[in-house]
């Protein structure tokens, strides 16, 4: 299941997920060296992306990424859940409303503007899709940066545990809870900015 704006009618779900995964060759592996599997020199992809993974992906007119996030059900395996449980300080939230949110991807062909347009669109689009969903509750690991970043949209964003648990001190277990004000919350955040979404599967068929 891909997320996608309606703007790329053209671009099939194969497509949109390549794009995805080679942007996030371009941010997570050249931009910020992390070390990281390659697929055929130019997609990251790790364990996490299984069948159970969900996509949202923004495109833009001619098809191309904008941004991006995977979601994982935390009944299953996940990362923090897998790699990054030290960071709770209890046990990892898990549940059937419960997903993961990881690899977070604002494309790096866009100018400053660009990215953070695609940033708001992209959170309001996950707080939308939660609510469509029935999902209570997001997780994540970011750095302590991102995590303030996080915090300050608007939405009930907390630690997992006070403060940074792992042996660098640069990463954070956050918990996020949706609820029916959280897109009010994000008005107040300011970051606010919905797209009309078609719900798309991998062959890019529209399902509703």
């Amino acid at each position: 299941m891909i997320d996608t704006t309606p703007r790329a009618p053209a671009a099939p779900g194969n497509a949109a997920l390549r794009a995805m995964f080679a942007a996030r060759k371009s941010v997570f592996i050249d931009l910020l060296k992390w070390d990281l599997p390659v697929l055929a020199g130019q997609y990251e992809l790790d364990e996490f992306d299984t069948p159970a993974a969900r996509y949202l992906i923004l495109l833009d007119a001619d098809g191309r990424h904008r941004a991006s996030a995977r979601l994982l059900p935390t009944e299953g395996a996940h990362l923090l859940g897998e790699h990054y449980a030290h960071l709770c300080a209890g046990e990892v939230p898990r549940g059937p409303t419960v997903c993961e949110i990881s690899r977070f991807c604002l494309d790096r062909d866009q100018d400053a503007a660009s990215r953070r347009a695609a940033r708001d669109q992209l959170v309001t689009a996950l707080a939308e899709h939660a609510l469509r969903e029935g999902i209570t509750d997001y997780t994540g690991v970011a750095d302590l940066c991102w995590f303030d970043q996080v915090r300050e949209f608007g939405w009930r964003c907390e630690a997992l545990v006070p403060k940074a648990a792992d042996p660098g001190g640069r990463l954070m277990a956050l918990h996020i809870h949706i609820d029916a004000h959280v897109l009010d919350d994000l008005k107040r955040g300011g970051v606010y900015a919905p797209l009309s979404l078609r719900l798309a599967d991998d062959d890019g068929e529209a399902e509703a």
